[in-house]
């Protein structure tokens, strides 16, 4: 009965471990000892038997699990015997089952400890948020990249990892019974040594004072922060070089495409154009643009350098060499070069030697700006340096702001300064760059007050201490330095606080030795150690990036309100226009210069209208009137007195030899140069009716006087002339009879104009007749009286002798003197010598006029040579010979004229048109008046509105 009943439990046994094979949960008979099973399965020898593999929970996390399971064989025993049982070895297998739970344990007790760990040294860091900008952008932006998110959800809860500290108690009582089971030791020692001694670690760390923990973190940030800001300077540095190569692709294919200007670009042709700008209805210029102001020597050129990377200002040791505003454009392009607004000559500043140029370009277009008596200039000189990595901005570099006038300065200079400075500060819009000169006593400092005055709240004011390096080495106190910094020494309030260094003071020293004598002083700095500055306040690179950031954020915010501005003055200017003058063209300075030229140039072509007659008549006539009083009172008059014929034409030959000789060619010559200049001012000031433009006037007299100073006659003129004269006036034959009327009557001319001008003079010496007495009412003065009863002893002394000579004796003059004495009237000799001149000029005069009239038949004798004939005609053939040098005179300085001067005139004008065209002082002094000021203004305010919405729209597209 027992038999059977153990058979049947035997075989439901043998079937219930069979079905578990590779089932992972518990059987029955797994959980009975090696004891009691031996007891159920007496059919079974207990000697053989080996042991079914374990079936417990943790098989679940172990790796023998995957192992192949083999049936358990079991041997044949016999009835009612039992084996031996190895305990031994039973107790190894279940210590090695337990390696699962070692593992499991030492992962998530390590994970929980290093969390805990992190928590504690995280509640200990400062609060780092000031300090963002260190990082780079690509760092902010690695979660588009990384789902932080799937991550933390991957790894396990802190609550998770709570539940399973129960189970770290038994994991380590698992380690402690393998460690004992392997190596000898104590007992009690534990397996998670590591959490121990970071435990240990922690408590040694609490121990440490407060100061030290800040000293350390602070050294550590410092390390972080020049460590970033290698990276950002390596990236940047790298950035640059990439766009150089872009840039110098683009700039390939200049002659394959229209590249677009820059935004800076456009934007300092706006501000070119308004700095030339007379604003009227009070419309001014807000626009932005960076103005540097500083004390003199505070080191405001070195800055604008270092910005620029590049030296590029003249340079002097304690003297002002920034003479007048020079506005500096930064741009980005491919090649380091500089060019002035006005010219197209590019400085490669990579190049000692135009960098040199440029310097001295700079220094000689200040010196010219200033005018004679002054020291520095209003006018600003307009410079364009473009290269990899510059930041975008106009500035403007001010003269330096002085409190004494010294030996070689104008009286007004430090009021000329500081008008200048306030001009440019008091724009609402303008940035203030003040620089201050770190190794000087604040309180020396005058531009500081001047920038309070102009922007109290310090909204756009960006305060600059140079020289560090000296402050840190001479101030006895460094927190002196940072309550400059901070702008707690005087009442200047400023957007930005920051600190440079410009360099030891050398001025050969370059921009790359400068930045790293820079950086390395700022590494070694107390004030960055010490957190008195902190690291985005110092260097030069991080002042110009913070300076370029303030003016785009300046010009996107003021520069659509003064586009605004412009567009309401255009509208009262075309209003304006249309009420006063609506008939006309609205015609700038330049317009209007180009219309006058063309009107010029037009009436020096007439010149060469003019016919060859008209030229020889008046040339003849101008000629004459010049050379005749020299024809009569040298050559005919003392040729007249002569007693004979022979002496008479001798005297007359000789005279006209030396004439011809020394000046009738210079005299015609001059006189056909002022026929030329008063043609061409006639065609000049000649009104043309309806058409004439009094506007020009102004410009047409400059043009033609500047045209004639320039004008000189062909030099071999007088020379060809000379021989041809000279040969005029030795020809003495008169081929017939019409010649002859024509000189008696040119002789006639001549002795008539003569005596009447000798009549006048006469009547001026003696006073009125009696005619004029009686009907004007008028008398004769003393003096005139005594003439005229001179003059009348003087007549009787012609009448008694007509054939008298030109002079009176001695013996004359006293007989004259004495019968005037007789009457009471007492007379100079003298008087009576002049008096005699002019009597003696009419009676020879006259006479020579009846001598003309006597020989109008004298024709026929002179053909014959006067031969038996009294009759003399001598000065009629003088007369002729005149005439004729005159004609030919004439007509030889006409084909002069118009086949060489009139050309040579018209060459000139264009010349100096061309002169006053590039003159603006010049046009703007000759073109002037009401209309042309406001036809300036409206096309300024035109080009200044058209060029700030290009640039609007450039800066949206931008954005």
């Amino acid at each position: 009965m027992w038999r059977t009943r153990a058979a049947a439990a035997c075989v439901i046994c043998r079937s219930l471990a069979n079905s578990s094979y590779g089932v992972k949960r518990k059987s029955p008979l797994q959980n009975l000892h090696l004891v009691s099973r031996s007891i159920h399965h007496p059919y079974y020898p207990s000697s053989k038997f080996q042991r079914p593999p374990l079936r417990i929970s943790t098989q679940l996390f172990s790796s023998l699990n995957r192992l192949p399971l083999r049936k358990t064989k079991l041997l044949d025993v016999k009835y009612g015997y039992q084996s031996h049982r190895n305990f031994w070895l039973a107790r190894l297998a279940s210590r090695l089952l337990k390696l699962r739970y070692l593992v499991l344990g030492s992962a998530v007790g390590g994970g929980y400890t290093v969390k805990k760990t992190y928590d504690q040294w995280k509640d200990m860091m400062p609060d780092l948020d000031e300090y963002k900008w260190i990082v780079p952008d690509f760092i902010w932006e690695l979660d588009e990249h990384i789902d932080f998110e799937k991550l933390i959800k991957a790894l396990p809860d802190a609550d998770d990892l709570a539940k399973l500290l129960p189970d770290f108690d038994k994991i380590g009582e698992s380690f402690t019974s393998l460690k004992g089971f392997f190596s000898p030791g104590p007992p009690g020692e534990t397996a998670f040594r590591a959490t121990d001694q970071a435990y240990d670690n922690d408590k040694q760390y609490k121990k440490v004072s407060d100061k030290e923990k800040i000293d350390q973190l602070q050294e550590e940030l410092l390390r972080t922060q020049l460590k970033y800001q290698r990276m950002l300077e390596r990236l940047e540095k790298e950035n640059k070089e990439l766009r150089k190569l872009v840039l110098q692709r683009d700039d390939k294919g200049i002659h394959q495409r229209k590249l677009k200007k820059s935004l800076i670009d456009m934007y300092s042709e706006v501000l070119d154009i308004l700095s030339d700008y007379d604003a009227s209805y009070n419309t001014q210029d807000h626009l932005p643009r960076v103005v540097v102001v500083g004390d003199q020597s505070a080191g405001k050129t070195s800055v604008l350098e270092m910005i620029a990377q590049a030296r590029i200002f003249p340079r002097g040791s304690g003297e002002m060499m920034t003479r007048s505003p020079v506005k500096v454009t930064l741009s980005e392009g491919p090649h380091h070069v500089a060019l002035f607004k006005d010219s197209s000559r590019e400085f490669d500043l990579t190049k000692e030697e135009d960098l040199a140029a440029l310097r001295n370009e700079i220094e000689i277009r200040m010196r010219n700006s200033v005018k004679e008596g002054c020291t520095v200039s209003t006018e600003t000189i307009s410079l364009s340096v473009k290269g990899p990595g510059l930041q975008r901005m106009v500035l403007v570099d001010l003269p330096g702001v002085i409190s004494t006038v010294t030996s070689g300065m104008a009286p007004d200079t430090k009021e000329t300064i500081f008008s200048i400075s306030k001009a440019y500060m008091q724009n609402p819009n303008a940035i203030i760059l003040c620089i201050q000169d770190g190794s000087v006593d604040a309180e020396r400092s005058i531009v500081t007050d001047l920038v309070s005055q102009m922007d109290p709240q310090g909204k756009r004011t960006i305060f600059v201490l140079t020289k560090v390096d000296l402050a840190e080495k001479n101030v006895a106190s460094p927190s002196r330095i940072q309550q400059i910094i901070e702008g707690k020494l005087f009442p200047m309030k400023a957007l930005g606080y920051f600190a440079v260094v410009t360099g030891k003071g050398n001025s050969s020293e370059s921009i790359e030795s400068i930045k790293e004598y820079e950086e390395e002083f700022f590494q070694n700095s107390k004030l960055l150690k010490t957190c008195m500055l902190k690291a985005h306040q110092v260097t030069t690179k991080n002042l110009s990036l913070a300076v370029s950031d303030c003016f785009w954020k300046m010009v996107r915010e003021s520069v659509e309100q003064q586009a605004d501005a412009f567009k309401a003055t255009r509208f009262n200017l075309e209003t304006e226009w249309k009420n006063n003058y609506p008939r006309l063209r609205e015609l700038d300075r330049n317009e209007l210069f180009e219309k006058a030229k063309n009107e010029i140039l037009d009436e020096v072509i007439s010149l060469t209208q003019v016919t060859p007659k008209h030229w020889e008549e008046i040339l003849q006539k101008t000629l004459w009137e010049r050379v005749s009083t020299h024809v009569i009172e040298n050559i005919y008059l003392p040729a007249a007195q002569t007693m004979n014929s022979g002496t008479f034409n001798t005297t007359v030959d000789i005279k006209l030899k030396q004439w011809t000789d020394k000046q009738l060619p210079n005299k015609a010559v001059e006189v056909a140069w002022e026929t030329l200049q008063e043609e061409f001012s006639r065609f000049m000031t000649e009104q043309k009716g309806k058409e004439h433009d009094d506007i020009f006037d102004k410009l047409k007299q400059a043009v033609k006087e500047e045209s004639i100073k320039r004008h000189k006659w062909n030099e071999r003129a007088e020379d060809s002339l000379r021989v041809i004269q000279h040969n005029a006036l030795e020809d003495r034959s008169i081929s017939d009879k019409q010649q002859w009327d024509a000189a008696i009557h040119f002789m006639e001319e001549t002795l008539q104009s003569r005596l009447k001008d000798t009549e006048s003079v006469i009547e001026g010496m003696v006073g009125p007749d009696w005619k004029k007495r009686w009907l004007y009412w008028t008398g004769r003065t003393k003096e005139q009286n005594i003439r005229n009863e001179t003059k009348n002893e003087l007549e009787k002394l012609i009448k008694c002798s007509e054939e008298h000579a030109a002079y009176l004796a001695n013996d004359e003059v006293t007989t004259v003197r004495k019968n005037l004495e007789a009457r009471g009237i007492t007379v100079d000799p003298c008087l009576i010598k002049d008096t005699w001149h002019q009597i003696y000029r009419r009676h020879f005069l006259k006479t020579a006029l009846n001598h003309c009239n006597l020989c109008r038949r004298g024709f026929y004798y002179y053909q014959r040579h006067f031969v038996d004939s009294e009759l003399e005609c001598n000065d009629i053939v003088l007369f002729w010979r005149i005439q004729r040098m005159l004609a030919i005179t004439a007509n030889t300085l006409r084909q002069q004229l118009t086949n060489t001067e009139v050309r040579r005139l018209e060459k000139n004008v264009k010349e100096v048109l061309e002169d006053f065209a590039e003159d603006n002082d010049k046009k703007v002094k000759l073109l002037t008046g009401k209309r042309v000021q406001l036809a300036e203004d409206l096309k300024k305010v035109r080009e200044i509105q058209e060029k700030l919405e290009a640039f609007i729209e450039a800066l949206h597209q931008e954005k």
